[in-house]
Parts: C-alpha cells; sequence; structure tokens
C-alpha cells in the first residue's frame, strides 16, 4: 500500500495549556490548530459573540454579579413581602438596589452589549442583540421606576437577569471547552523536550523545535516519543491508545515505525527521527480534527436559518406585548413582559444545539481513531444502503501467506517444505516470502540452496542437497510434462475453486507436493461484516482478482455482492454500478489507489492509512487498519445525528411554548412570568441541550466481536 501521499500538517513544538484564561487563549487562538478550533467557535449563529470570550471571564463576571445581586434582592420590597421580613428604614437605602444594580448592568451587561453591537455591525442581529435589548428595556423600566416614572420595583430582576444570563454563558462556554478539548488533549501528548543522542554516544536534552530529520533520540521507558520515526535499536510495548483508539501496547523493535506522542512502556527505544513538527502524524489528526470542527454542515445549516428566523419572530413578538399591554393600560407591564419575552426566546440553544454536538462527535472519533475530514460524510454515514470494500488490504491483510501443505505418498510434510522454501530463499517475489515464512512457522529445517534460477510466468528452480527441485504452477507442469498423484490433484483442485494459489513441489521429474497460498483474510473482516448486517446494512467486495477468488472470500464472510476482475481505473464505474437505484453507498478503500471510487462514492472511507492521515479523496479517515471501525463510524453518525434531532426539537418546542407565556397570554387567569424566571427558563435550556450533547460521549463505537 503507498502511503506517500502527505498533505501538510499542524505542528505542536510543545504541548500547549488549557485555554481557561483570556491571555492563554489569546494565545492558544495565534497557534496552529487552536487558531482553527477558536475561528469555527466563532462562525456558529447563536454564540459567536463568544469570540475573545474565555471560560474564566464569563465565570469572573459571574461570581461578582452574584456577590452585588444578593444585597439587591434582599433589599427588594416584594421579596421582603413574599418572605415575611422588614427592609431597615436607613438613610438613602433606597437608593442602595440601584447603585448596585447599575454596577452590574455595566459590568455583567456590559458584555452582552458589546457583542450586540457587533452583531449589528456585522448585519446579522441575534442571541446577544436580544438579550441587550432586554437587559436595556429592564434597566430604563428599572431607573424609570426609582425615579418615580413608574410604580414599578424591578432592580432585583434586572440584576438577577444578568447574573443568570452570565451564568449560563459560563456553562456554555465550559461545555464547549471540554468539547473541543480533543486538540488541547492531542497537543499535550508530546513532551517538553526530547533526549538526543550525539556523535560520541552522549544524550543531551533539547526542545522539539531543535530536532531534525535523521537525529537519533532516547526514549526511555514511561517516555513519550517525541517525533515520528523508525527504530533505530531497542525493544518495547508502545501505547498507541491515543493516536489509534487501540488499547493494546504494540511491540516495536528495530525497523517498526513509532508515531510521536505514544508511550514506550517495558524497555527503551533509540529512534531515527524521520518527520518533525508539520509533518508528524499528530499533527495531520490535529490538523483534521480542526477541519471537521469547523466544516459545513446540513443540520447547521438548518438550526442556522431556525436562530436567525426566531430573532425576528422574537422581536415581532416583543414589540406586540409592549404595544398590546400598553394600549390595555399597564405600561409597566408591558415594559417588564417585553423583556421578559426578548430574554426567553434568545435563540441560544438553538445556536448551541448542533455545534456542540459536532464538536463532542469529532473528538469522540478521534479518540477512537475515526477522522473525521468532512462532516457532510459523517451525516450521511447514517443512510448508507451498501458498504463496498476494497478486498486487497482491506478485507484482507494485502500480502500472501502459506494457506495449505500436501504431501505426494512417500514424502514427508516438512521435508516438502524444506525444499520449496530452500528454492524460493533466493526469490523477491512475494509469494516466495510467504512460503520461507511459512516453512519457518512450522518448524522446516533449513537448506541451502545452489544454481537458484527463476522461471518468469512458471515458477522457480535450484539444486538442494544434489536434487533438482523446481516449485511453480500450472505452467511448470506442463513444460516439465509431469503431473501430479490423483489423491494430491484432488486436493489442488480444491484448492483453485477456493481461489488459492496452487504451487506445486518437483523433485527430480516427480511431483512430491503441493502449497497453497492466498492473501489471509483479517481475523476482523468477518466480524465487520456481521456488525453492518446487524446495522441493516448490506456489504459488497471489488477486487481485481477472479471471480473464484473473490467468490471465495465473500462465501467465508458472508458478503452480499460481489464485483471482480475490477481493474484500478473502472473501480469508480463499479460504484457508480452499485449506486443505481438511488441505493446510497460507502466505499472504503486504501486511500491512494482507490482515490476516484471514494471520491465516487457517497462517501469515501480511507482505512488503513495508518499514520499517514492526510488522505485527501476520503470524507473519513480510519487511522487502524481494521474495518470494524466502519460500524463506529456509521453508529457516530447514527447517535450524532439523533443528539441534533433532539436538541433541535427541544429548542424550537421550548421557544414555541415560552414565548407567548412571557407575553402574558395566561396573565388572566393569574400565570405572569417575572423576568428573573424567564432568564432561569432560557438558561435552563441551554443547559438542557449541552447535557444532552454530553451524553454522546457514552457511544460505543466498537460493538463487541463474536470472538470476543
Amino acid at each position: 500500500m503507498d502511503h506517500s501521499t502527505r498533505a501538510p500538517h499542524d505542528g505542536r513544538g510543545a504541548h500547549n495549556p488549557p485555554a481557561d484564561d483570556a491571555a492563554t487563549q489569546e494565545a492558544l487562538a495565534a497557534q496552529p490548530g487552536h487558531g482553527g478550533a477558536h475561528a469555527a467557535h466563532g462562525t456558529q449563529p447563536g454564540h459567536d459573540k463568544h469570540a475573545g470570550h474565555s471560560v474564566a471571564m464569563f465565570r469572573d463576571r459571574f461570581w461578582l454579579s452574584l456577590a452585588l445581586t444578593i444585597p439587591v434582592v434582599l433589599l427588594s420590597h416584594d421579596i421582603a413581602d413574599w418572605l415575611g421580613y422588614t427592609i431597615p428604614m436607613i438613610v438613602g437605602i433606597e437608593y442602595v438596589p440601584a447603585a448596585l444594580g447599575t454596577a452590574v448592568f455595566l459590568y455583567g451587561g456590559l458584555v452582552f452589549i458589546r457583542g450586540a453591537a457587533g452583531e449589528l455591525r456585522d448585519r446579522q442581529p441575534g442571541m446577544m442583540t436580544l438579550i441587550s435589548l432586554a437587559i436595556v428595556v429592564a434597566f430604563v423600566t428599572s431607573w424609570a421606576g426609582t425615579v418615580g416614572l413608574f410604580e414599578v420595583e424591578i432592580w432585583w430582576e434586572l440584576a438577577t437577569l444578568i447574573t443568570i444570563m452570565l451564568l449560563g454563558h459560563w456553562l456554555e462556554m465550559r461545555s464547549i471547552a471540554q468539547a473541543r478539548g480533543a486538540l488541547t488533549a492531542l497537543a499535550e501528548l508530546l513532551p517538553d523536550t526530547a533526549e538526543r543522542l550525539a556523535a560520541d554516544g552522549s544524550t543531551e536534552t533539547v526542545g522539539l523545535a531543535d530536532l531534525a530529520v535523521d537525529d537519533i533520540v532516547l526514549v526511555r521507558p514511561g517516555a513519550r516519543v517525541p517525533a515520528d520515526g523508525i527504530v533505530a535499536d531497542g525493544r518495547a510495548d508502545v501505547d498507541e491508545s491515543m493516536i489509534t483508539g487501540e488499547s493494546r501496547s504494540v511491540a516495536k523493535e528495530p525497523g517498526d515505525r513509532v508515531i510521536a506522542g505514544t508511550v514506550a512502556a517495558g524497555g527503551s527505544l533509540r529512534v531515527r527521527v524521520t518527520a518533525v513538527g508539520d509533518e508528524t502524524a499528530l499533527s495531520g489528526i490535529m490538523r483534521l480534527v480542526e477541519a471537521a470542527q469547523a466544516s459545513a454542515s446540513r443540520a447547521q445549516a438548518l438550526a442556522d436559518r431556525a436562530a436567525a428566523l426566531l430573532f425576528y419572530v422574537a422581536l415581532a413578538a416583543g414589540s406586540i406585548t409592549l404595544v398590546t399591554w400598553w394600549i390595555l393600560g399597564d405600561p409597566e407591564g408591558a415594559l417588564i413582559r417585553t423583556a421578559t419575552v426578548l430574554v426567553i426566546a434568545c435563540p441560544h440553544a438553538l445556536g448551541l444545539a448542533i455545534p456542540l454536538v459536532i464538536a463532542i462527535s469529532t473528538s469522540l472519533g478521534a479518540r477512537n481513531g475515526l477522522l473525521v475530514k468532512n462532516r457532510i460524510a459523517l451525516e450521511r454515514a447514517r443512510e448508507l444502503d451498501v458498504v463496498i470494500f476494497d478486498k486487497t488490504g482491506t478485507l484482507t491483510k494485502g500480502e500472501p501467506v502459506l494457506a495449505g501443505v500436501a504431501a505426494a505418498p512417500g514424502t514427508a510434510e516438512a521435508d516438502l517444505l524444506a525444499l520449496a522454501a530452500a528454492v524460493e530463499g533466493d526469490s523477491e517475489h512475494p509469494i516466495a516470502a510467504a512460503i520461507v515464512r511459512g516453512a519457518r512457522s512450522q518448524g522446516a529445517a533449513t537448506l541451502a540452496a545452489e544454481n537458484f534460477e527463476p522461471l518468469p510466468g512458471r515458477g522457480a528452480r535450484a539444486r538442494v542437497e544434489g536434487r533438482l527441485v523446481h516449485v511453480g504452477g500450472p505452467r511448470l507442469l506442463e513444460e516439465l510434462e509431469t503431473t501430479p498423484p490423483p489423491d494430491l490433484a484432488a486436493t489442488t483442485d480444491a484448492w483453485a475453486a477456493d481461489g488459492r494459489t496452487v504451487l506445486h513441489v518437483v523433485a527430480d521429474g516427480r511431483v512430491i507436493g503441493a502449497l497453497a497460498v492466498e492473501d489471509e483474510i483479517r481475523p476482523e473482516s468477518a466480524d465487520a461484516v456481521r456488525q453492518l448486517h446487524e446495522l441493516g446494512v448490506k456489504v459488497a467486495m471489488i477486487t481485481g482478482d477472479s471471480q473464484a477468488v473473490a467468490d471465495s472470500v465473500a462465501r467465508r464472510l458472508g458478503i452480499d455482492e460481489v464485483a471482480a476482475q475490477v481493474l484500478p481505473a473502472d473501480k469508480a464505474a463499479a460504484v457508480e454500478r452499485f449506486q443505481q437505484g438511488g441505493r446510497r453507498v460507502a466505499m472504503v478503500g486504501d486511500g491512494v489507489n482507490d482515490a476516484p471510487a471514494l471520491a465516487t462514492a457517497d462517501v469515501g472511507i480511507a482505512i488503513g492509512a495508518g499514520t499517514d492521515v492526510a488522505v485527501e479523496s476520503a470524507g473519513i479517515v480510519l487511522v487502524r487498519s481494521d474495518p470494524r471501525d466502519v460500524v463506529g463510524a456509521i453508529a457516530l453518525s447514527r447517535g450524532a445525528y439523533r443528539k441534533m434531532v433532539e436538541n433541535l426539537v427541544w429548542a424550537t418546542g421550548y421557544n414555541l411554548v415560552a414565548i407567548p407565556v412571557a407575553a402574558g397570554v395566561l396573565a388572566p387567569w393569574g400565570i405572569d412570568l417575572p423576568m428573573a424566571v424567564g432568564a432561569i427558563a432560557m438558561s435552563a435550556s441551554t443547559i438542557i441541550v449541552a447535557a444532552n450533547a454530553q451524553l454522546l460521549r457514552r457511544l460505543r463505537l466498537r460493538p463487541a466481536t463474536a470472538s470476543a
């Protein structure tokens, strides 16, 4: 499989701290990786004016506003009457609520007014504009009551309203920060420094930015690999779970690849650096996570339109409420109810409904080895009718293995394997390598061969311990004018019917046995097919192999449809045939040779990309070479879509009920909604949407396997 195609990645020189204060967040926004995610947040309607705001800012403003609000509430005559206590008669105490309420308005409410100014400047009025209108109306009404224009006392409601709004925004920002924590968590995988080996064998501690390709670095037990590389010396078990989602450690020895950010255990490694900074696999994964969180979404577009419409609905409802109650002779109630309508109709929950699900699903996928490059691809995955797998390298391991040994009468299998391995030992053909590996694994003796000679299209021959030995296929037997014994012929015919490659071993002109070689099926493939069937999805396979080989693999795995003898250039056309009848199709391939087919399918999934995560033709990239992760992608798609729908239904349904109540429709029956209660309801709606999105984290992307 060719993994040479790489795209530029966003690198990290060192791990980054969480963005929990304004200065840190501003610094992170300037870095590759964090800027994109932060900008993505800033593009979501409904909470775009949080751009430049931090979790800590809303937290600090909430606590100080709460401290100022408590005395305002306690000095309210309404509250005193409800709770049955008396406000002390102190000179000037009646102006304390006005002074503290004004301080809350200027300190806590200013963030919303600035946000509204930005929305109006962009000609996109939304949540911040509605909140600002509400608190300005409440502020003006409160001062009007204080100076005697109205008999109304709502300083406590204004202060409570702003404080609750700050609390809701603080909780929302925390949810968003947690959802986007995938980038921070990935960035923190890299150590701050590395131990580089000098020419004399000594080590020096250097920053990651000082590492270069071909440097040798020492990775001690328990330490993280500082850069992508190849093990030059040493052996260790490496935990790659944060990169691939694989929970089991992977044994590494000289010649094996290691990934930056993974952890060595049970041994130390000397690693020759092959990629640093922007070119590491970890940086590539971070780039894809960013791109997915910022990419377009059909559900998001629907939420955007609904949020924009809701602003004008709220404005109209507020205007009608103001005019109606003023005409009915209740100007104080008109102002209070108008402010309540504007608060309760804020499209906050609606603006949060989709972006938070997108952020959580993307980070959840990344932790499980599913890298979503295109949100549309993930959304389409829930509707798939057929999943097409490329056979070689996807359902199979992409390399031949010895699958069968049959010796003719008078020959021991061990001797047969020893002779065949001796002949094939000098060959570079993949099938020859499979025979040698198989012989070694079965403990066959190692024999020396002389006068090796390849026979193109037929096999090979050599002299082994004085015997002339040939190894090859049917054409070799024709050339040597010999045939296998009947029992052996029956076995080889069965192998051929099962799609295996049959090689005969001929010694001194007599067939002494036969070997079967096949492209080994991945042990996970049968589970993947079974789980897809359980999801109601049909499974197809495309291969360039013969119909017999394709049918054999399909029969053993339970695959529904097969397209055999398909040339690489014709795979896209084959995908189009599967799409006939309006069927929605996913193509799963290695992402390089299958690029046209991946682009043609409704959903292109690159599997087995390993650390080369930038497969441009795919919408979803699976880090591991495990076809079962396709099931995880579909499960993630369905789970995320379900949460989006639930959030949209709640956010819109809440407004349909809450706006009329806030406008005073039920006032004749004694049901009137105070502003503070409206603020609580609006914040509660936002928190419910955020909490529901967080439940997506409980989704299992890896069903139990049949072999487990």
